[in-house]
């Protein structure tokens, strides 16, 4: 099988092309055959005064794009840049390669697989910021 799938939980929620999906009682599986459709789970959204870091404020944008409110072409350079300045904080191989995938997603129009790759980043942000407290 092709396509993206979506395992959602009970009553859990999704965003697929502007429309709010909710799953009924039980744990079910969503084959998403069309291409470059756009796609978000609620309980991964974030919320505008959640953007207070450098990696949520890139997320963010892309997930702007999922939802239809940004144009992917208008938000392409602005992504390409957040990804560069990411990518001078993220020096360990791993960080390079989400940023190395955000980057191509975000070139092919990839949309979804770009804020995956980029939401990869965000504990180790999180470590980061936590660090430079102690």
């Amino acid at each position: 099988m092709s396509g993206l799938v979506l395992k959602l939980g009970p009553h859990e929620r999704v965003l697929i092309n502007g429309a709010v999906v909710e799953n009924g009682e039980r744990r079910s599986r969503l084959a998403i055959m069309t291409p470059n459709a756009n796609i978000l789970r609620m309980r991964d959204a974030i919320h505008p005064e959640e953007v207070n870091t450098p990696v949520r404020r890139v997320c963010y944008i892309m997930q702007l794009v999922l939802t239809g409110d940004a144009e992917a072409i208008d938000a392409r350079m602005q992504l390409l840049r957040g990804i560069e300045q990411l990518s001078q904080v993220f020096t360990d191989h791993d960080s390079r390669t989400q940023l190395s995938l955000a980057t191509t997603a975000v070139l092919e129009d990839q949309h979804y697989q770009a804020l995956k790759a980029l939401r990869s980043l965000l504990p180790r942000e999180e470590r980061l910021f936590a660090a430079g407290r102690a």
